[in-house]
């Protein structure tokens, strides 16, 4: 059963409903109410509702002390507005999810870079690789081992800037001799100030096709049978 208390000389009622809702507690017979109206909206228009009755009937000898009200009601639209701002950031999020999706399947048929390590020799030619640095390095270098793991001839590159540095090389030995039909294995070396410093090898390869990863984004499908995600491709050949 629901009560009502009489405030001010006017005799206006204000539920005890509204009250619980304001003072923070519950009764026995509100406990058992539905659990609808409580949101940041209801209570911030229950908040509004008893303030306005309570101005209306206070004592202007006594003026009641708003403060604390005030401090809930700011507090609940505080609550109210990060809720808003979630529900937008979400709506924002499946939006530029969708686009990276678009600008994803624009890459399909494209030669990109991305992170690895092999690199296919053929008719005296080799598939395009490179290389990415976080700093600039003094000098740099990168290491060719044929498929036994033996060094077939070492890539000086000399001073690099940080960034994406695309390499092309002709496939031949140290001594000058083609490099036979197959697959070869680099790495790259950088020096800064006689400091070995981070440089990892890039490889091309052709996007086939776009998925949808587990996280959510894009994920392209490379000829190399490997997936990476639009911020792993390092250049678009």
């Amino acid at each position: 059963m629901t009560t009502n208390t009489t405030i001010g000389s006017s005799g206006t009622t204000v539920s005890q409903t509204l009250l619980d809702t304001m003072n923070g507690t519950s009764s026995s017979s509100s406990s058992t109410s539905s659990t609808s109206g409580t949101s940041a909206s209801d209570l911030q228009n229950t908040f509004l509702q008893l303030l306005v009755a309570q101005m209306k009937n206070q004592d202007p000898t006594n003026p009641m002390d708003s403060s604390q009200m005030t401090s809930q009601l700011a507090q609940i639209s505080t609550v109210q507005g990060i809720s808003n701002l979630n529900t937008s950031l979400s709506s924002l999020s499946t939006q530029l999810t969708a686009g990276q999706q678009s600008q994803a399947a624009l890459l399909i048929g494209s030669t990109v870079l991305s992170s690895g390590n092999s690199i296919t020799v053929s008719s005296g030619k080799t598939s395009e690789f490179g290389v990415t640095l976080a700093n600039s390095v003094s000098d740099l270098q990168v290491v060719v081992k044929n498929s036994s793991g033996t060094i077939v001839n070492t890539i000086d590159l000399g001073k690099q800037s940080a960034g994406t540095i695309p390499v092309s090389w002709t496939p031949t030995d140290s001594s000058g001799n083609t490099l036979a039909n197959g697959t070869y294995t680099i790495t790259a070396t950088g020096t800064i100030n006689g400091q070995q410093a981070t440089a990892t090898t890039l490889t091309s390869a052709t996007v086939e096709s776009v998925v949808q990863q587990s996280s959510g984004t894009p994920g392209l499908v490379l000829s190399n049978g490997s997936t990476v995600g639009l911020t792993s491709v390092a250049a678009i050949l």
